[in-house]
């Protein structure tokens, strides 16, 4: 049977979610637990989106593929609901800076990594001295001096839509760095400057280097159109900045309805095939 796993971390202690030998990571976390928890080796976990080290997730999704039996084994006198039974075992596991939310039976057709319409990040700047917070850290960027939020979103206006984010992107192999990106704008929440990023998907260091090149537009060094010219090269622009890791947080997966996940499944691998 396959479970949708719902979770959060914070990313400040891992080297990001995939699994790497020695390094702590929050896959390898969390499959170490589920291990333990239903007394078999060899748990792998499916995710939406891999964040790289430092970044965070509040909304990050997972599916696990696993054997009734060992589920029902695992759960004993809370056999009557063994994915309540796994999300606080596996939690009473964890360390606290990585929590699931919710384990559920997952719907038919569902693939937590080609079932998602779309996932949402945000970045967070602090741009104002009263606005750093040694609270929070760990979570939003210091920026030494004031951003202007019109400029940037002039600037991120023209990079909405279905494009080649190669200037944007750290090219893999084989990889496509077309995406449709359906948002992207900023606002003060709380006094804070915070990005909201979503597209279908996201090619490696995409959020990071976005928000560099609006940083730039935002501290007046360039106009906006420049983020324009950026998208047109197709290259990696050595004045892009990737920022810090630390501001981003994965806050949200959004997939269709139950009865359309397997077909968005079937034409995301499709695509991913076709575009490499």
């Amino acid at each position: 049977m396959r479970l949708r796993i719902d979770l959060a971390y914070d990313g400040t202690a891992f080297h990001g979610w995939a699994r790497q030998p020695t390094l702590r990571t929050v896959q390898g976390e969390i499959e170490q637990a589920l291990d333990t928890v239903l007394r078999a080796g060899g748990n792998q976990l499916t995710v939406a989106g891999r964040t790289d080290t430092g970044v965070h997730a509040r909304g990050q999704v997972a599916h696990l593929d696993v054997d009734e039996q060992v589920l029902l084994a695992a759960a004993g006198r809370d056999a009557e609901d063994p994915c309540g039974a796994l999300l606080r075992r596996v939690n009473g596991v964890l360390d606290p800076d990585v929590r699931l939310h919710r384990v559920s039976v997952a719907p038919d057709g569902f693939d937590a990594r080609f079932s998602p319409l779309w996932r949402r990040y945000a970045y967070r700047v602090a741009d104002r001295p009263g606005l750093v917070d040694p609270l929070t850290r760990g979570h939003v960027l210091a920026w030494p001096r004031e951003l202007d939020l019109d400029a940037m979103n002039a600037a991120a206006a023209a990079l909405v839509g279905h494009h080649d984010f190669a200037s944007f992107c750290k090219r893999r192999e084989g990889a496509t760095t077309i995406r449709v990106l359906t948002e992207l704008h900023w606002e003060r929440v709380g006094g804070i400057a915070t990005a909201t990023v979503r597209a279908d998907a996201f090619c490696h260091n995409m959020v990071r280097s976005l928000v560099g090149c609006m940083l730039a537009v935002g501290e007046g060094r360039r106009e906006p159109g420049w983020a324009a010219d950026v998208l047109a090269a197709k290259a990696r622009d050595g004045a892009v900045t990737v920022v810090h890791p630390h501001g981003l947080t994965l806050e949200e997966v959004g997939y269709p309805a139950d009865q359309e996940l397997a077909a968005r499944a079937g034409t995301t691998r499709a695509r991913r095939t076709e575009d490499g």
